[in-house]
């Protein structure tokens, strides 16, 4: 079939298979967006998951839900060993623009902003030259006495305290969007969850939203041990073979076609129901049908060149960032489950290779910090990408 208009294609279609059986999140967020408005107590929310899920995606249609609904929204994605608060202030920046339309007095934007800059202009170290000193673009004059402390937690409970105010000024709130929220130093960690539940405490309209890997519950409780109070989870995991279906057949009908019962059956088995996978077969399997139904044959046909690109693109870019050391660690998980996505004992691993468990530290640690793997539970560790070790395994 046409391949320019494969509506597979990234960006194509106006429903992204990653969005296919996730109305319960995209609902229960609805609910949490009216309830805040209205004063009424309610948890920030934590999406956890493995990669290819579709976290991400989600996230960005809940952000979009909060501007529809009139709030002000920012976004960010966490990186390793890199602080809060530059990312911070450039996202809560623009949701303090989303609010300044509604709002009716400037100033009050304005004395806002002050904060805000304040807050941000701490990212410089006290001692860095004048022309290495970052600006945060925020054209009013920084204020004085408010976030400005240094001390992350006592600046960012502050900070939040002034954006909700000015939300709740236009009777809106302000959703606070975090991406790979595992990746946070421990220190911002730790404020986040500081800021969040002073907000509790006062039922102020700022919700945080944060998606990341599985291990997201242990790495906030590790920080404040009344972090499980504060969130409230959702585990985003693999359709099931309804929404996978659906995820298959709601893009292809929007370009009048149809894909044969068999088919889907192939795309289910190809995929395990993992929204990424869903969308590289489907790409894959439209470009390889010839005619109108999509059918089992174009499927197996197209099968290699979906596992292809998912070998470099998804697999390959992650294993290339392993050091060799890394990389006999992630094989040996591989060979112990045999390339299923289960978790293996830690214990286990260093038998496999002959060694101690404690000289193994150091590379279980750095895969940890990389996102290649995760603590599943005490003395096991797993994949973070689905199909790891099947892809493992199968290198020559």
């Amino acid at each position: 079939m046409d391949p320019i208009r494969n509506p597979f294609a990234p960006g194509a279609g106006q429903r992204p298979p990653e969005l296919a059986g996730r109305m319960r999140e995209l609902q229960a967020f609805e609910v949490v967006l009216e309830r805040v408005a209205r004063g009424r107590p309610e948890r920030s929310l934590m999406l956890t998951g493995l990669r290819g899920v579709g976290k991400t995606v989600l996230l960005g249609e809940l952000r979009s839900k909060a501007i529809k609904h009139g709030w002000g929204a920012g976004k960010i994605e966490a990186r390793p060993d890199t602080e809060l608060r530059r990312p911070l202030s450039a996202a809560l920046h623009r949701a303090i623009r989303d609010l300044a339309v509604r709002h009716r007095a400037p100033d009050r934007v304005e004395q806002v902003l002050g904060v805000l800059k304040a807050f941000a202009l701490r990212a410089n170290k006290p001692d860095a030259k004048l022309r290495d000193r970052w600006q945060p673009g925020i054209d009013v004059p920084a204020a004085q006495g408010r976030a400005d402390s240094g001390d992350i937690e006592i600046d960012l409970v502050e900070l939040f305290t002034e954006v909700a105010e000015l939300a709740a000024d236009v009777g809106t709130g302000v959703a606070l969007l975090i991406d790979e929220i595992q990746d946070l130093l421990p220190e911002d960690v730790s404020a986040l969850c500081a800021a969040c539940h002073e907000l509790s405490q006062s039922g102020a309209p700022l919700v945080v939203v944060g998606a990341g890997l599985p291990h997201v519950p242990a790495v906030l409780s590790a920080s404040k041990s009344y972090s499980e109070r504060l969130f409230r989870y959702a585990r985003i995991d693999r359709l099931e073979r309804e929404d996978a279906d659906l995820a298959v057949m709601a893009p292809i009908e929007r370009e009048d076609a149809g894909i044969e019962p068999e088919a889907l059956d192939a795309l289910f088995d190809a995929s395990g129901g993992y929204p990424y996978f869903i969308q590289a077969y489907g790409k894959a399997a439209w470009d390889a049908a010839p005619a109108d139904p999509i059918t089992v044959k174009d499927v197996q046909v197209a099968a290699p060149e979906a596992e292809s690109e998912l070998a470099v693109g998804f697999f390959g870019s992650r294993y290339e960032r392993a050091t060799p050391a890394e990389r006999e660690y992630l094989i040996a998980m591989a060979e112990l489950t045999q390339g299923r996505d289960e978790a293996a004992g830690t214990a286990d691993v260093a038998v496999y290779l002959g060694r101690k468990p404690s000289s193994l530290s150091p590379a279980r640690d750095s895969l940890m910090k990389k996102g290649l793997v995760y603590s599943a539970e005490r003395g096991h560790i797993a994949f973070t990408v689905p199909h790891f070790g099947h892809y493992l395994l199968g290198r020559d």
